[in-house]
């Protein structure tokens, strides 16, 4: 396995409440973006304080309440299984605050984080405020759910998308990066990608490099891994019969999402 892959473990922090990801700048390249995934049993309670970072809360599964010490968001959460391919609820809080989740039913939680100094008002992200997309064509076709794109203002740092890619299919596609502080042409985000697969037993190539090949990895991940892209291209190749699905986290500098293709690539998108 390869430095950037992080495979899921189960590291009980409280009853009922297991930490499965904990991807951050202590086991990772990544400087701005940092990522956990939590399963909570039903009642449990998870709580934590934040410091000098923003996050975003995403049930993924379930239903919970999220406090922030000011406002509580009662019963959030939309899915059963990301599968069931519909937006689901989240919750951004500012730096500095605590908060802390109550589990309605047994659920998944994503928490995406960035470095923050700003405060900005907390904000529930409901399913309805998700922009829904299809990209890509031919080979190359997802659906996207947008949590927290970059037209949004409520976050200083944080991007959060859903992608799903369906069976024989690429994503991230053709390869392109976003490692350059050069706006407009390229912004510089680093990102991870926590991935879920339908059925479970599969697997998605991934792979990470950049044009001189000094960061050069190929991956097959499993269902649960999480990949860190602190720099380069990184495109995502799902086989046949599997459905794939990602949450990424993006952060950096600039709140702006602008990529560039690798020009050996770049071809495909003019085929007629």
């Amino acid at each position: 396995m390869g430095k950037l892959q992080y495979k899921p473990s189960s590291k009980e922090l409280a009853p009922g409440v297991t930490l499965i990801q904990d991807v951050n700048e202590t086991n990772s390249e990544l400087r701005y973006v940092s990522f956990k995934l939590l399963d909570l049993k039903k009642n449990a309670r998870y709580e934590e304080k934040l410091d000098k970072k923003e996050v975003c809360i995403v049930v993924l599964t379930g239903r919970a309440t999220v406090n922030d010490g000011r406002r509580t968001f009662f019963g959030i959460g939309k899915r059963q299984s990301v599968f069931d391919k519909i937006p689901t609820d989240s919750v951004y809080i500012t730096n500095d605050k605590t908060f802390n989740v109550t589990a309605d039913s047994d659920c998944h939680l994503a928490l995406c984080y960035s470095p923050s100094e700003k405060q900005l008002p907390t904000r529930l992200i409901t399913a309805k405020d998700n922009s829904i997309e299809r990209r890509g064509k031919y080979n190359n076709k997802r659906l996207v759910q947008n949590i927290l794109p970059d037209n949004d203002p409520s976050a200083n740092s944080l991007l959060v998308v859903e992608v799903y890619t369906e069976p024989g299919n690429f994503s991230s596609y053709p390869p392109h990066k976003h490692d350059q502080d050069n706006l407009p042409q390229e912004s510089f985000l680093e990102e991870s990608y926590y991935h879920e697969i339908n059925p479970k037993q599969g697997f998605v190539f991934q792979r990470v490099y950049t044009d001189d090949r000094s960061l050069d990895e190929t991956m097959a991940v499993e269902n649960g891994d999480v990949v860190a892209v602190p720099r380069g291209y990184h495109p995502v190749g799902v086989p046949d019969g599997y459905t794939s699905y990602y949450l990424n986290v993006m952060a950096g500098p600039t709140r702006i999402w602008k990529f560039h293709n690798d020009p050996d690539h770049e071809w495909i998108l003019n085929r007629k």
